[in-house]
């Protein structure tokens, strides 16, 4: 068998697994967070942490227990980071030095999970365990909530009102998250994923030098790693470590583990909005995007021409042979249309232009499928807005699902999808412009400045994986790489929950002959259209100095 014929059955494979959970899994999200009953060891949470959990909440109560919320996991995380040379179990390890320790906890607690340091060379088992696999769930869970908010933003009238923070972050992780990630870490095991708490040991020598490595409870933390799309690594080499991903069937698996929350959810929103086929439009825009990119990645990375590329069929440079180019094309289209950040393969090492789809992945987004949560919401917001263009098209106020669109809301979205790429490309600019960020470039050009561009645009999107080649352990990029995950989570979450509640406080009006018929084929090309001409205008300068130039040298 071929590597294309290899990577097209996995591609056929993962669609067809995809597929086959959509409906189950869907259809459950969509219970959990409309039920009103609420399980035992739910209600002693409640109780722990003081809360009702059947109190409604208008958007800027649940905007405050976002944020307080996530600001005590920043604190927790930053503090457990400096105190691990004193805890147990931190393998000898000392504490992490102030920047990156906020560079770290930011990360973790916004679900981008950017590493700037060796997971094996810095972390204990108690910082691995107990702040950062804690932070997998949670911060996934955060972004399920704000997305079935809008949801319910959508489904509610005249009231205001989108539910309860506090039951919704739970039940998350209680009913959703929890139960998915301990079957995942299961099989993981399984397919030959450590899962132990040893210490440093030695396993042989290397190149006339010992070699040591620790072990840890890696197969869980990879399942609500890749589950929550969240993407921080136990070691170093992230999921091209064989300790994390040995086999291709685990690196498929892993690919399966992203993806499918992010595209079950839109299910989930058609059943909360009484029409399955609203739900299934979404999807359609998302399946369109994933497939497209998947394909043209496969293309980019197969066809490069050259003698060495000939005898390896196709660019092998910074990928797993155990994976090949098949799964490794796969596997970094679906890392960076999500907000994991996960990766089996140096994005670094891929032709210039499947440097830029990675690239491109992110700036749309991440909406395709997105990550758990973020995806859905930044999707819908992207939905309002090509219901607005189809509204200036034919002068007619623009109307989904029963809800006009006026200005207050466009004014939102607007804002929503503004975010991202001023913080991504103004904090390029001023690393690019000063003399120190430039000195952690490997590589000069065009491909060090994709560098730099590629780890802003992660960061402010929320994605966590990196260019390589770019030394970010450094106070300038610990610090302001920080402020973009902070301010690219939190600032956009913000609109997303006021648009939620301007949405949920209007009264819904009929459908006429003139209504844009957003179920249909006809919308979901108008969304696909409208997502890529935006991000297109919005990046392709900067896209055109970095992976453009370089790909066509």
């Amino acid at each position: 068998m071929g590597p294309i014929t290899a990577g097209v059955l996995q591609l056929v494979a993962l669609t067809g697994a995809l597929a086959l959970v959509h409906i189950p899994l869907g259809n459950h999200l969509a219970r959990v967070y409309s039920s009103r009953r609420h399980l035992r060891i739910e209600k002693w949470i409640y109780k722990g942490i003081g809360a009702d959990p059947d109190t409604e909440m208008t958007w800027t109560a649940y905007l405050r227990g976002v944020l307080a919320f996530s600001a005590v996991g920043v604190l927790f995380l930053y503090g457990l980071q400096r105190l691990q040379g004193v805890l147990p179990g931190s393998l000898g390890f000392d504490a992490i030095d102030p920047d990156q320790a906020f560079n770290t906890a930011v990360s973790f607690v916004t679900n981008t999970n950017w590493q700037s340091y060796y997971g094996e060379q810095a972390m204990g088992h108690v910082v691995q365990t107990a702040g950062l696999a804690v932070q997998n769930f949670v911060s996934a869970a955060v972004g399920m909530a704000v997305a079935v908010a809008l949801v319910r933003g959508f489904a509610r009238s005249r009231s205001g009102e989108l539910g309860n923070f506090w039951s919704d972050l739970v039940r998350g992780v209680v009913r959703v998250l929890l139960p998915l990630a301990f079957v995942a870490a299961v099989v993981l095991v399984a397919c030959g994923v450590i899962l132990n708490f040893s210490g440093i040991h030695e396993v042989g020598q290397f190149m006339g030098g010992s070699q040591q490595w620790n072990g840890g409870a890696v197969a869980s933390q990879e399942a609500i790693k890749e589950l929550g799309t969240n993407g921080g690594g136990y070691f170093n080499a992230n999921s091209a470590h064989p300790f994390e991903n040995p086999t291709p069937f685990s690196n498929l698996f892993e690919i399966f583990l992203i993806l499918v929350v992010p595209f079950s959810l839109p299910r989930a929103f058609g059943v909360m909005v009484g029409s399955v086929r609203q739900g299934y439009a979404i999807l359609a825009a998302m399946g369109t995007i994933w497939l497209g990119f998947v394909a043209l990645m496969m293309w980019t990375e197969f066809s490069h021409h050259g003698p060495a590329f000939d005898l390896a069929g196709g660019a092998m440079e910074g990928k797993e042979v155990r994976f090949g180019i098949g799964g490794s094309s796969i596997f970094a289209v679906s890392t960076t249309l999500t907000s994991t950040g996960a990766v089996d393969s140096f994005h670094s090492s891929f032709t210039g232009l499947g440097g830029g789809i990675t690239l491109l992945g992110m700036m749309l987004g991440e909406i395709a499928p997105g990550g758990v949560g973020s995806g859905l919401y930044g999707m819908l917001i992207m939905a309002v807005i090509a219901v607005f263009i189809a509204g200036l098209m034919v002068g007619r106020t623009p109307e989904y699902l029963g809800k006009k669109i006026g200005t207050r809301e466009i004014k939102l979205a607007a804002l929503y999808i503004l975010v991202t790429p001023a913080l991504a490309l103004v904090l390029t600019a001023f690393a690019m412009a000063l003399p120190t960020p430039a000195h952690s470039m490997t590589n000069s050009g065009a491909h060090g400045f994709s560098e730099i561009l590629y780890a802003y645009t992660s960061a402010a999107n929320n994605n966590g994986s990196a260019f390589a080649g770019l030394n970010a352990d450094t106070q300038w990029f610990n610090s302001t790489l920080g402020l973009a995950m902070l301010f690219g989570r939190f600032v956009p979450i913000v609109f997303v929950l006021a648009l939620a509640g301007s949405l949920a406080r209007q009264t819904p009006v009929p459908a006429t002959a003139g209504t844009l018929r957003t179920e249909k084929p006809l919308f979901t090309g108008l969304l696909v259209g409208a997502i890529l001409i935006i991000t297109g205008l919005t990046y392709f300068p900067a896209l055109a100095l970095g992976p453009l130039a370089e790909g066509l040298a």
